[in-house]
């Protein structure tokens, strides 16, 4: 029998209603307590799924409560998540987990000594899409992946986030807050990073909001909005990388990749589903059949329509890990791996020059049909 594991959420903003409605969809988690900066934010979440509120001390010294799911903002995951770790509890945190190599193997520490797991978000490349993507380039489908592109880009946070200062600040802007869907995606997809080199700018000095009850309220702009990096992959690939919130329209594909024998046409890693595209050497992108695999069926309800969305799956995975003693996918080597990229990217644009990569990973373990019907209810 699967084993239940307590869930404490901290942090009880405006991604934390996915995570409300979502994890209960596994069958090895449940939410227990909530608690925030801002207690009424954790009352009215309290009240709307059906669980606790309690101070953030009170939480970590519930027994009831197994793993912490840290969704502070960027700048505060650190500290959360070490006083989670030194509270005897698993953490797994929205991204990045972390601002720099020295805090997350500062992390690393503390698990290891308790015997706790560190896990982070995101865990949108468990989706059935992006798994079949991967099955395809497992299989042979373009011979091996040399090169491709990804792009992330848009007009800004500010359209539609209430309060999108943290965007803005340290831990945010496009690299940080999205890159980490695209480079998690390409190291499930094609392996680690060896180096990177990157220019950056940032095209306002402030923005000004355009929705709720701050609504023409200017946020300072600290970060840079606008960055283009080249990655050279341990495999010898070498993957383009543009990420910006200084874009009004673009007709670029969020994810190509370019092998010996053909492309594989990636959908926005931001979401687990979407339609995956092959050309071999006829040169004809065709759309192809993705599998019937359980993340991929679309479960949730967004403003623009009905999408597969699974977040809580790289949880899922990782307490799976404590039970069995295995590894998980979205494990700390991983997200540290791309905490690093990510930095290594703002530093060279910063200093002018390439940068190697000091960390390395495994590629995780593809998360195949059974893997995925395993975890869920």
């Amino acid at each position: 029998m699967t084993r239940e594991y307590g869930v404490g959420i901290i942090g009880c903003g405006n991604i934390s209603a996915a995570y409300f409605r979502l994890i209960p969809i596994f069958n090895n988690l449940k939410v227990i307590a909530c608690t925030d900066i801002n207690m009424d934010a954790a009352k009215a979440r309290a009240s709307e799924f059906g669980v606790i509120a309690q101070e953030i001390n009170d939480l970590l010294a519930n027994p009831a409560i197994d793993v912490v799911v840290n969704l502070t903002i960027p700048e505060a995951h650190y500290a959360v998540s070490k006083k989670a770790l030194e509270a005897g509890k698993h953490v797994y945190s929205e991204k990045p987990f972390v601002l720099s190599i020295e805090e997350g193997e500062d992390l690393r520490k503390i698990a290891d000594a308790k015997g706790l797991k560190v896990g982070s978000a995101p865990d949108t490349y468990l989706g059935g899409a992006h798994q079949y993507a991967r099955h395809l380039i497992d299989s042979g489908r373009i011979g091996k992946v040399t090169s491709g592109s990804a792009h992330v880009l848009g007009p800004g946070m500010e359209m539609w986030h209430p309060n999108p200062d943290f965007f803005f600040r340290p831990g945010g802007g496009p690299i940080l807050d999205m890159g980490p869907y695209y480079v998690n995606n390409l190291v499930n997809l094609i392996g680690p990073v060896k180096r990177v080199i990157a220019i950056a700018n940032r095209g306002k000095e402030e923005r000004i909001i355009s929705n709720g009850p701050r609504n023409g309220e200017k946020v300072p702009v600290i970060v840079a909005t606008n960055v283009h990096a080249i990655l050279e992959f341990e495999n010898g690939a070498a993957v383009q990388l543009t990420a910006s919130w200084d874009v009004w329209a673009s007709r670029h594909q969020n994810m190509e990749l370019y092998g010996t024998d053909g492309a594989i046409f990636v959908p926005d890693p931001n979401f687990f589903g979407g339609t995956v595209e092959v050309a071999g050497t006829d040169r004809e992108p065709k759309e192809v059949e993705v599998w019937d695999h359980p993340m991929t069926s679309k479960n949730y309800d967004f403003e623009w329509g009905r999408q597969a969305n699974y977040r809580g799956a790289g949880l899922a995975d990782m307490m799976n890990a404590v039970s069995t003693g295995g590894d998980y996918r979205c494990s700390l080597d991983r997200s540290l791996h791309t905490i690093d990229v990510l930095t290594s990217i703002l530093k060279s644009a910063d200093e002018g020059k390439a940068i190697e990569i000091r960390t390395t990973c495994t590629q995780p373990a593809a998360f195949g049909i059974e893997d995925a019907r395993a975890l869920l209810r």
